[in-house]
């Protein structure tokens, strides 16, 4: 999961940066985009989160 999740988080700001850069719309655009892709890959992360402990669930 800590994999998983550090890969999701890595490409939402990379993808941020990159659509800003691309389209040259300044730093402030960047930042803006990378927190909505960071909650977008968050969003996803809970949803991975769920489906792997339905199928291998935690015991402590």
């Amino acid at each position: 999961m800590i994999l998983v999740g550090v890969e999701v988080f890595g490409v939402a700001l990379a993808a941020g940066w990159a659509i800003a850069g691309l389209f040259e719309l300044g730093d402030t655009v960047s930042y803006v985009l990378m927190a909505l892709f960071s909650v977008l890959g968050l969003y996803l992360m809970w949803g991975f989160w769920k489906k792997a402990v339905e199928i291998e669930p935690v015991t402590g």
